[in-house]
């Protein structure tokens, strides 16, 4: 089950944001080591987790997480025109069709197998969100390893500068142009992986479990 949770609109589930919270605790911070903030010593929640920000969550048939990850406008402060512009070889691209895409998440519980399945599933719901919603482009920041990988999913992606480092590691930013033709590249990758049912919910602030951002 795909729940696109969008904190713009009315009360929508809880829980499903609860545990993706905590899904992205067991992931950045316990396996990765990012020095990121957390609440309540469970949730990793920064301050783009907001009423503004969107998030496609992946869940097994009890809710469960399985995937996730965060969809920030450009329009308004993001990861990469706030924290890492100079990943940028020219201005940060910004404008009401283009989102960022932070907290990519596939659930530290998953076997490889399984992983891969819910990362291309993701990556479907992705490109079909887009589709639906008159987004034309996403930009992303990501670990050298990571970008490579999603650089050759298949679908339309470029890199928005040279890579540089970052307190141990390697940073670099790319855009995914979105557009018909891109379920097709996706399907000839072999990423296309549409989950049914695709469930549209909604949800408002992080009152859950006592989480606030």
């Amino acid at each position: 089950m795909i729940a696109l949770v969008d904190t713009r609109v009315s009360k929508g589930p809880e829980l499903v944001l609860q545990r993706m919270f905590e899904a992205r605790k067991a992931v950045f911070v316990d396996l990765l080591g990012w020095d990121v903030p957390v609440l309540e010593e469970h949730y990793e929640v920064d301050q783009f987790d907001d009423a503004h920000a969107r998030y496609l969550v992946l869940t097994d048939a009890d809710h469960r997480h399985l995937g996730s990850a965060r969809l920030l406008p450009t329009t308004r402060p993001h990861i990469l025109d706030t924290l890492f512009p100079a990943l940028c070889a020219g201005p940060v691209p910004s404008g009401p069709e283009i989102f960022e895409v932070t907290r990519f998440c596939l659930d530290r519980r998953l076997g490889a197998s399984r992983r891969r399945i819910v990362r291309d599933q993701l990556v479907t719901a992705l490109t079909q969100h887009a589709l639906a919603n008159s987004i034309r482009t996403y930009t992303g920041v990501a670990e050298q390893g990571w970008l490579g990988q999603v650089l050759r999913f298949g679908w339309n992606a470029t890199r928005l500068g040279q890579p540089l480092p970052d307190r141990g590691t390697t940073l670099g930013a790319l855009r995914i142009d979105i557009d018909a033709n891109t379920p097709m590249r996706l399907e000839r990758s072999g990423m296309w992986r549409p989950a049914a049912p695709l469930l549209i919910d909604a949800a408002t602030d992080f009152s859950i479990a006592g989480v606030q951002p």
